[in-house]
Formats: C-alpha cells, sequence, structure tokens
C-alpha cells in the first residue's frame, strides 16, 4: 500500500539523510546509508542498509520503505534490483549548487513538507551569497581541490562553485561540469603549470597525506606546496552534494583561503 506522504524512507546516500533532519522529517527514515553521520545521532538511531555503490537489499525490503532515495547513475545497480522488487525509487542527479537547492525543494515536495524546504533552501541560498560578497584581498588565491590522488582527480560541479564563492579561483574550473570522475581527471604536469596557490584535497573517504604531495615529481615549484597551503577537508562535508557542503564545507575552504 502507496501513502502520501511517504512514512517509510530509506536514504542510500547522506545528503538527503541531513536534509530530511533539518526539515524535521526524520522519523520518516528507516534505513541509511553506512556513510551518513550528520546530524551525528543518526548513527545510533537509524539502521545502515548500505554502502555507495552497495546495498543489503534482502534488508531494505524488509524495512518495507514506501520510497528510496538514491543518487546518480553510480546507484543504478541497486536501484535496478529495488524497481524489479517493486519498489518506489527517487533518484536525485545533482552536480552543482543549483541542483543541492534543487534537490532540497524536491525532496520536501516529496515528502509534504514545500513550504519548510523552500524556507532552508532561501537560508542556503542567502548564505551564499552574504559569503560571495565578502571583499577580500586581490587577485583570487588560484586552487587545486584534489577528489582524488591515484589517479589525480579535480574537484566535481558544485565544489568548484564554492570555491569561487569563497573567494578563490579554481584551476581546473572548465572541468566541474563533467559529472564522472574520470572525466576530471587530470596529470600531474597540469597542476604543476596551473600554479595552484592553496591545494584542498579530499579523498573521498581516504585519509589525506600531505608530505605524499609534497613529494610528488616536479611539484616543490608549485607555490601551495612551497609555502605549505596544502589544506585537507573531510570527505562527508565537501563530497556529498547536500547541506554539509554549503555550510561546514564553505566554512572549511574560507578558512583554508582567509585563515
Amino acid at each position: 500500500m502507496r501513502h502520501f506522504p511517504p512514512r517509510r524512507i530509506v536514504c542510500l546516500t547522506e545528503e538527503t539523510v541531513e536534509t530530511l533532519y533539518l526539515l524535521g522529517e526524520q522519523h520518516r527514515i528507516v534505513g541509511v546509508s553506512g556513510y551518513a553521520v550528520r546530524p551525528p545521532q543518526v548513527r545510533r538511531e537509524k539502521p545502515r542498509v548500505s554502502a555507495f555503490v552497495s546495498a543489503d537489499i534482502p534488508k531494505i525490503l524488509a524495512l518495507e520503505p514506501d520510497l528510496v532515495l538514491a543518487f546518480s547513475d553510480l546507484q543504478a545497480g541497486i536501484v535496478a534490483d529495488l524497481v524489479r522488487a517493486g519498489v518506489d525509487v527517487h533518484v536525485f542527479n545533482q552536480r552543482d549548487v543549483a541542483g543541492i537547492l534543487a534537490m532540497i525543494r524536491m525532496l520536501g515536495a516529496l515528502v509534504g513538507a514545500a513550504g519548510r524546504a523552500a524556507e532552508l533552501a532561501e537560508g542556503f541560498e542567502q548564505r551564499l551569497a552574504a559569503i560571495a560578497a565578502t571583499s577580500h584581498p586581490s587577485p583570487r588565491p588560484r586552487v587545486y581541490f584534489e577528489e582524488w590522488d591515484e589517479p589525480l582527480i579535480s574537484g566535481i560541479g558544485w565544489v568548484s562553485e564554492l570555491i569561487e564563492i569563497a573567494g578563490g579561483e579554481d584551476v581546473f574550473a572548465g572541468l566541474g561540469h563533467c559529472q564522472a570522475a574520470k572525466d576530471r581527471v587530470v596529470s600531474a604536469d597540469a597542476v604543476c603549470e596551473a600554479k595552484p596557490e592553496v591545494i584542498l584535497a579530499s579523498w573521498c573517504g581516504k585519509k589525506v597525506v600531505p608530505a605524499r604531495i609534497k613529494q610528488r615529481d616536479g611539484w616543490s615549484d608549485i607555490p601551495a606546496v612551497r609555502d605549505n597551503r596544502i589544506v585537507e577537508i573531510k570527505s562527508s562535508i565537501i563530497l556529498q552534494p547536500g547541506p554539509a557542503a554549503l555550510t561546514d564545507g564553505l566554512d572549511a575552504i574560507v578558512k583554508a583561503l582567509w585563515g
């Protein structure tokens, strides 16, 4: 039997979990991704049913969800299994700041909280605008964001935009629109030629080792390496396209650029 708003929701990624908590709709969540850590109580309140590209399908089905929320083509296999089992699934695919704000509004509509979702999104829009309007010395610092180290992968769309909002210049901004990580692979020589003054790194759940970055062939002359401006940003606050990136993630970039 289908219900509206859905009474039992499974979230396969972190950003929809955090959004539902911010909307006061967390009582609808019956299962979450193992990566969900925001807010902190989610780890003790909700059962974990998935990683990112794998999920415990029998466990999800046993929860009898009215709706499963997924993200991107990377979860297409999980989604196909659930659809075949007769489960309603909504797959989000936001890759930029506008997409994150649209996700918040759409998720609000899906759970009958469109008004609160609009207020939440508008609050984020105002925050982003205020930070973007902050004056900083010129020129903007040149920033290389490293999403992975083997191979080198530059920042996805929302990360690139947040660097600009924070007052920096993403040296690989042209790649930000590329959805697939393989299309954002850059060479070590390209990073050297870009001469970033700040290196931000978030190795997708793996601890960043600045010493390893410094030791790369030819990188000693990169201003960021020479001046020791290599900063790790935790993946949980920057690599999930939701509220975390617009708040703590953006704040971490601002701090890295301006202290």
